[in-house]
């Protein structure tokens, strides 16, 4: 064979051993039962066959005459429906039955087709019902029989055992396969309930990621563009006194900026990759020791920050969305907040929780501005460790951001992870 000559693979399909295919038939709704009518015939047939030969060589003295033949093999005719109407069949098999032993023929041949006709029954309808059923057709055929023969009739009370035997077969048959339907819809239904779960589980890491990526590009981002736009006005000012100091000090912080934003981007695809078989993130999470990174890249951006940090010990979940809300919250600072405001960065530990505000003196977003994602990625947040955020305009000016995040969170995953 060719190296290059492709490889085909064959797959055989595993045909059902024959006891599975019994059990399945055994565990199916014989009224959904595939090519139903095809075998219902073939199976009239073979009971006419078994019924002609009870009446040839059984019982020999009561050999059915040519009426007698006609009405036996007329009351395997109904056998082919009696998936689909099972009463009907049922009826109609006892009214050419009936004349049958009336006229004395051979009483065992016509039992097969009553048998099954209500085996059908019982198997198909209600136990009550059933009972009833098989009540009133023991008792028109015991009645003709008494018509006939008393001897006969009484023979027939005897044998009636078999008849309430296949009565209690078909019941127990059909409590078998609702018993069976019922474990199949249960499993169908945790394996739906398991699907639904995996895709919502699918849905919220989407956003968790998109969330995590939008907190860390867009505050990178806007301190790259203030001090670019910082470099370019030094360049501008004055060609002929270029000052090299403070564009080289820009350039500085550019780069600075670069390699954090990278780092924590490398960071947070680790811990994308790393995610362990229960779905809690392995790795370093930004907590609020990195507030102060954040407040330093705002300052290089030109806001006047003031910094409070007076708490002892925050758990890591609740430390990355106080982390992502105060990174937010800087970003939207430098932002919207126009040139050289004063921030304030307050977090402290109170009541069993991490109370943290952002608050500026700027000038807010521009009216009319096309609204972000970063007020509802702080809500989010907030909300995924149990707490409550408020932002929006001071009275005396500028903006605020307020969140109260319980320290001692029930969050299932942390979020911020990476």
């Amino acid at each position: 064979m060719a190296e290059d000559e492709p490889v085909q693979a064959i797959t055989t399909a595993v045909r059902p051993r024959r006891g599975e295919r019994i059990i399945a038939v055994l565990n199916r709704d014989p009224r959904t039962a595939p090519h139903g009518m095809r075998n219902d015939a073939l199976l009239a047939v073979a009971l006419a066959v078994s019924a002609v030969c009870l009446g040839l060589f059984t019982d020999l003295a009561r050999r059915p005459d040519a009426l007698g033949w006609t009405l036996l093999l007329a009351a395997h005719v109904p056998i082919v429906w009696r998936r689909r109407r099972p009463l009907l069949v049922l009826a109609a098999v006892v009214a050419l039955v009936a004349p049958y032993h009336a006229l004395d023929n051979n009483h065992g041949a016509p039992l097969p087709a009553s048998f099954v006709a209500l085996y059908t029954v019982a198997v198909t309808g209600r136990p009550l019902r059933t009972i009833l059923t098989g009540t009133a057709v023991l008792g028109i055929v015991v009645s003709v029989m008494l018509t006939v023969n008393a001897h006969q009739a009484l023979g027939l009370l005897r044998v009636s055992g078999w008849v309430i035997a296949v009565l209690f077969l078909g019941v127990d048959v059909r409590y078998y396969r609702q018993y069976v339907a019922s474990i199949v819809e249960r499993a169908e239904r945790a394996e739906r309930t398991r699907e639904e779960e995996a895709r919502r589980r699918v849905a919220e890491e989407r956003v968790r990621i998109a969330r995590d990526l939008h907190d860390l590009l867009a505050h990178s981002i806007t301190v790259i563009g203030v001090q670019t736009s910082v470099a370019v006005h030094v360049l501008a000012a004055d060609p002929e006194r270029l000052d090299r100091e403070a564009i080289a000090r820009a350039l500085d912080d550019i780069a600075e900026t670069c390699r954090t934003a990278r780092g924590e981007l490398r960071t947070t695809l680790d811990v994308l990759r790393e995610q362990g078989a229960e779905g809690e993130a392995r790795g370093p999470l930004p907590g609020v020791d990195g507030v102060t990174d954040l407040v330093g890249a705002a300052r290089l951006a030109g806001a006047r920050v003031q910094q409070t940090v007076r708490i002892h010990h925050v758990p890591p979940a609740v430390g990355a969305a106080a982390y992502r809300i105060v990174q937010e919250a800087l970003t939207n600072v430098v932002r919207h907040a126009g040139p050289g405001p004063v921030v304030r960065v307050d977090l402290q530990e109170k009541d069993g929780a991490l109370h943290l505000s952002v608050t500026d003196d700027g000038t807010g977003p521009t009216p009319g501005g096309v609204p972000g994602h970063g007020l509802v990625g702080m809500r989010e947040r907030a909300r995924s460790v149990g707490g409550t955020i408020d932002a929006g305009p001071r009275a005396q000016g500028g903006f605020e951001v307020a969140a109260v995040l319980p320290l001692m969170t029930t969050a299932a995953t942390p979020e911020g992870a990476g």
